[in-house]
Formats: structure tokens, sequence, C-alpha cells
């Protein structure tokens, strides 16, 4: 049996200074555990009331650690029940303030029926265009828009304004009477297929005023007449890109009708002829006194030349074909030396080496 030491502890001492660490014995052999007391651990007691804090003394000497065994612990008292809790009280009733009912929302009207589509309106036809007038050969009552054009080149030349062009479509147009073109700025246009032939001993074109284009036409005769096809007056006219040709003539060529490409009235000013084809022709050309202008890069063949009676014109890049003319530049009597006709080599070189006839 174990003898156990119940020293009472007594009050604290004041806390003396600490001494000196000494040295650390050697720790001594664990005594074995005694067992534990039965004791019961009694009721805790009301807490009192906490008194003041009193002033901490001073730290007393840690006395030396004492060698008693320590006693078996106790059963551990069984735990008190734990008091019911108390019934939450019942919540206040919410304040009575009642929200206003929202008024019903009106029906929305139902949506009317769409009316139906109207019918489309047809098609505005489109009038004829004074300056741009088609041309036909052969149709009857047309009004000159090119889905309905007239049949004459008299008819376009009429209808057509100042400044437009008649467009003369593919086919062949046989003339018997002359056709006088004199507004200002009008476009004769042809078209590949147009042939207009000549069939009486009348000027085809007689064209006056200014600034009259004769483009892209193809103009012969069913015979040979002693006439020009085309007559200018007036100033700034071109013939261009056109072809001008006659009937075969037999026999030498001066014994061939008179017929010609066309002729100047004196005091023509400025016609140029340009990129032109003439053959077959007693004279592509005869220019009179005190006309002038420009031609330049025709080709001209199986005639008796151009003819300068007293003009002015600069020839420039012509060439001639086979068979051969008779001369291809003949200068009469009157006509001016000097620029634009000498020396006569330039114009010769300056023309594909033409022969010229000097008759000043």
């Amino acid at each position: 049996m174990s003898i156990e030491s119940r020293s009472v502890t007594g009050p604290t001492g004041a806390t003396g200074a600490t001494g000196a660490t000494g040295d650390i014995g050697a720790t001594g052999v664990t005594g074995a555990t005694g067992p534990t007391g039965a004791g019961v651990t009694g009721a805790t007691g009301a807490t009192g009331a906490t008194g003041d804090i009193g002033a901490t003394g001073v730290t007393g000497a840690t006395g030396p650690t004492g060698a008693g065994v320590t006693g078996a612990t106790g059963a551990t008292g069984a735990t008190g029940d734990v008091g019911a809790t108390g019934v939450t009280g019942a919540t206040g009733p919410t304040g009575a303030g009642v929200t206003g009912a929202t008024g019903a929302t009106g029906d929305v009207g139902a949506t009317g029926v769409t009316g139906a589509t109207g019918p489309t309106g047809p098609t505005g036809v489109l009038g004829p265009n004074p300056f741009d007038v088609y041309v036909l050969a052969g149709t009857v009552g047309g009004d000159g828009t090119q889905a309905n054009p007239y049949g004459t080149i008299q008819e376009g030349v009429t209808a057509v304004s100042p400044t437009g062009t008649v467009h003369i479509l593919g086919g062949t147009y046989p003339i018997t009477s002359q056709i006088t073109v004199n507004k200002t700025g009008v476009v004769l246009k042809g078209y590949p297929g147009t042939l207009i032939s000549l069939q009486a001993a009348t000027i085809l074109f007689l064209v006056t005023g200014s600034g009259i284009t004769l483009d892209g036409l193809t103009i012969t005769s069913d015979v040979p007449y002693a006439v020009e096809f085309v007559q200018f007056a007036g100033s700034d006219h071109r013939l261009v890109n056109s072809v001008i040709y006659g009937p075969p003539q037999a026999g030498p060529s001066t014994g061939w009708v008179v017929n010609r490409g066309f002729v100047t009235q004196s005091n023509v000013v400025n016609l140029i002829v340009q990129n032109n084809l003439f053959y077959s022709l007693r004279q592509p050309a005869y220019l009179n006194p005190s006309s002038t202008g420009n031609i330049l890069f025709n080709v001209v063949y199986n005639s008796r030349g151009f003819v300068v009676d007293g003009a002015v014109f600069v020839f420039s890049g012509n060439a001639w074909g086979s068979p051969v003319n008779a001369v291809d530049i003949a200068l009469l009597v009157g006509t001016i030396a000097g620029p634009p006709y000498d020396p006569l080599t330039d114009l010769s070189n300056n023309n594909s080496s033409a022969t010229i006839s000097d008759q000043r």
C-alpha cells in the first residue's frame, strides 16, 4: 500500500529574487502510478462575487519540487442535465397597410386588315429622242426610235436636232434626190452593212452650215454619174472612216465620166478628211479656190488623184493602192507656191512617195 503525502499548501509568500540557475541534477526514476481514487465530485457552488484585484505580490523563490506520488484520479461525476430551452415568443403581427389594387390593362385593339396592293401601272414608253434618231432601210411608219426607226435617211435628217446623231443602220439605201444636211454639229453615223447607193444624176449629200460629220458611210452609185457624191460648204466639217467608190469604167481614165468623191465650194474652212478609202473614181476630190483643211491618212487607187485648184490643204500620211492612180496629187495653175506644197519632195515623202503633177 502506497503512502500518499497530503501536505497542505500554505499561502504564497512574496516572490523572492530569482537566484542563479543551478546545475540540473539527474532525473530520478518515475514511480508507479497509483490507482485513481473513487471520490465523487461535489456540486459546484455558486460563484461568488469577483473581488477587487489585489496588487500583484512579489514572486517568491521557487521551492524544490516535491517527491510525492500523484494520487489516483477520482471518477468523473455525472454531468448534470441541460435545462430546457425556453419557448420563443410569438412574432408580433405585421402592419396592416394595404397596397391598392392595380387597375386592369385595357384590351389591345385588333390589327386592321392590310389593304390589297394596287395593280402595277404600265411601263411608260420612251418617246423619240431628237438627239439620237435611227434609220433602217425599208421600214414604214417609224418614229425614229431604235425600236421603230425611220425608213429613209432624209427622214432622219429632218427629225434630228442640232448636235444630234442620225444612226444609219445596216441596209441598202437607194437615193434619187439630194439630201441637204445643214444643222450645226449633226453626225451621220453609218454601221456595218450600211450601203448608200446614188441612183440619179444628183449630188447625194450637200453639207452646209458648220461642224457636220459624215462617219462610217459606204457610198457608191448604180452607174457612173458626172457629179460628186458629197459637196461641202461652210466650215469645220469632217469626212471620216468612210468608203466612197464608183462603178468600174472602161478604157483609160482620161475618158471616164467625171464622178468625184467630194468637192469643196470656195471659201470652205477647216475641212478634215481622214481615214477614208476612195477608188474607181475620176477623182477622189476637187478642192476649189480659197478652201482650206487637212487631208490625212486616206487610201486612194484607180483614179486620177486629188486636184488642188487654188485651195490650201495639208496632205499627210496618205497612201496609194493598185491599180495605181494617173497621178496622186495635181497642183493646178493658181495654187500657191511654198508651204504646204513646197518643197515638192517633202510633199511626196510625207505621202508614201506620191506622184505629183505640178501645173503652177
